[in-house]
């Protein structure tokens, strides 16, 4: 057993072409509500339940670290955000080493469960999955800024 148990999806990020539609149809059809937005970085995150959609323009900072704009033939998806438990960036450095799997990025992230300690990584395919740990503490779930 490792040095730590998922707890589930914190949250999935999709780059976006059109952000008026997609808002449309993740709030209208599927009844997210927008939970914070970044203008800056070209983010909007949406709560789905206990998760989150974060729809990130392709025009945006982040967006353009993804490439071209995503089309049928190509990936739309940036990364995969796994919630973790305990989050010990020690020991999960650690355990991932063992593995021959290199840390990517590292740092705090706002998620599904407030803003807390995070790293990414790649699977043997390049897919980047974020592992996060949960919020710091007095940053309860939902407690980021709302917007308007």
């Amino acid at each position: 057993m490792g040095p730590f148990a998922l707890t589930g999806i914190d949250h999935v990020v999709l780059r976006v072409v059109d952000l008026p539609r997609m808002l449309a149809f993740y709030g209208e059809v599927l009844g997210c509500r927008v939970e914070r937005e970044q203008p800056a970085i070209g983010l909007t995150q949406l709560r789905a339940g206990a998760s989150l959609i974060d729809l990130v323009t392709v025009d945006g900072e982040l967006g353009r670290r993804g490439g071209d704009a995503p089309r049928r033939d190509a990936p739309n998806v940036d990364h995969v955000c796994l919630g973790i438990e305990p989050f010990d960036e020690e020991q999960l450095r650690a355990h991932l080493a063992r593995h021959a799997v290199d840390v990517v990025e590292s740092g705090m992230r706002y998620g599904a469960n407030g803003e807390g300690p995070s790293v990414y990584v790649r699977d043997p395919e390049g897919n980047v999955i974020e592992l996060k740990g949960g919020a710091a503490p007095n940053q309860p779930p939902g407690a980021g800024p709302r917007s308007a």
